[in-house]
């Protein structure tokens, strides 16, 4: 168990009938697409491939990359220098390759994927394992891809439900209903699996500079999320402090959309240190100790009537 029996544990009816109601806006960080620990009963890790960590992603780039072996490891960083010495083209085609697989299903994916009422997902991913779940379920839903091509300009990629291609546009020239689809929105771009020519990553120093400038001139998030942005609870899935594009992104949403203070946010993260509970504290945000796994099966002890 990530948590123990001195630790207040999450209000899981609560945040179950609001993810139901629409209510919440799950926060998809890189800790949510590992599916490792715990794993199901009767599972193992054995012949199965798993979405690598920023740590294994960074070792592997920097390996590839011949990275100064005085410089700290750094995914950002380490990306940048592929980039520079290889090229943005080579960089991209290491990205696809390894992102270009059925990574397994985690509960997490599965149980958003479950849901009946339409949602606004927001994923700084860049695997498919969202999309991956509500297409198994048969579920219709939106793609917005945050687009890194400098010659494009401030756009993203919209793939409308239906649609076989996504069509660039202005984030404020978007025409979507959140009450009647669910978004999934990549912020930090993402793999396009038919065709690699549209793959978007924000990956390197030099991209997540040019994310943070687009977020000040609000050309970053689109329009049509602000009011959703300022209603809803947050629920922070696999972020840690260490996440500092995501601690940007909160400033700037509770300053430029005027978030009230009041309106509650949780987050799930396994041992979080003193100072980052201060962090998340501090953002009206309350974060329980466990792991993904343990929090999901517990909403569904709330679906199916446990508890």
């Amino acid at each position: 168990m990530g948590s123990d029996s001195h630790q207040l544990v999450p209000p899981y009816r609560l945040i179950y009938e609001s993810i139901n109601q629409g209510l919440v806006i799950p926060f998809l960080g890189a800790g949510a697409s590992l599916n490792r620990d715990p794993l199901p009963a009767g599972d193992d890790n054995e012949n199965k491939v798993f979405v690598p960590t920023a740590t294994e992603l960074a070792n592997y780039l920097a390996r590839k990359s011949e990275f100064p072996a005085e410089e700290t490891i750094d995914l950002a960083k380490v990306a940048q220098y592929y980039s520079l010495i290889g090229g943005r083209a080579p960089l991209y085609r290491e990205l696809h390759s390894i992102f270009n697989r059925d990574f397994p299903l985690s509960p997490l994916h599965t149980f958003l994927a479950s849901i009946n009422h339409p949602l606004l997902i927001i994923t700084t991913n860049y695997d498919d394992l969202i999309e991956r779940a509500f297409l198994k379920q048969g579920r219709e839903f939106d793609v917005v891809v945050h687009i890194t091509d400098p010659s494009i300009g401030d756009r993203v990629m919209w793939l409308e439900h239906g649609s076989k291609s996504p069509i660039e546009i202005s984030p404020n020239k978007l025409d979507i209903d959140l009450k009647t689809v669910t978004v999934i929105y990549k912020m930090h771009g993402a793999i396009d699996r038919q065709s690699p020519d549209r793959d978007q990553y924000v990956i390197t120093e030099d991209d997540y500079i040019d994310f943070l400038v687009r977020m000040t001139k609000n050309k970053a998030i689109p329009a049509i999320f602000a009011e959703p942005f300022q209603a809803s609870h947050f629920l922070f899935l696999g972020y840690s402090l260490r996440d500092w594009n995501l601690r940007v992104i909160l400033n700037r949403i509770q300053s430029e959309l005027r978030r009230p203070l009041d309106v509650t946010s949780w987050g799930i993260q396994y041992k979080p240190s003193l100072m980052e509970r201060k962090f998340w504290q501090r953002r009206g945000v309350e974060v329980y100790d466990l792991f993904l796994n343990e929090f999901v099966q517990e909403l569904y002890k709330r679906e199916s009537g446990e508890i």
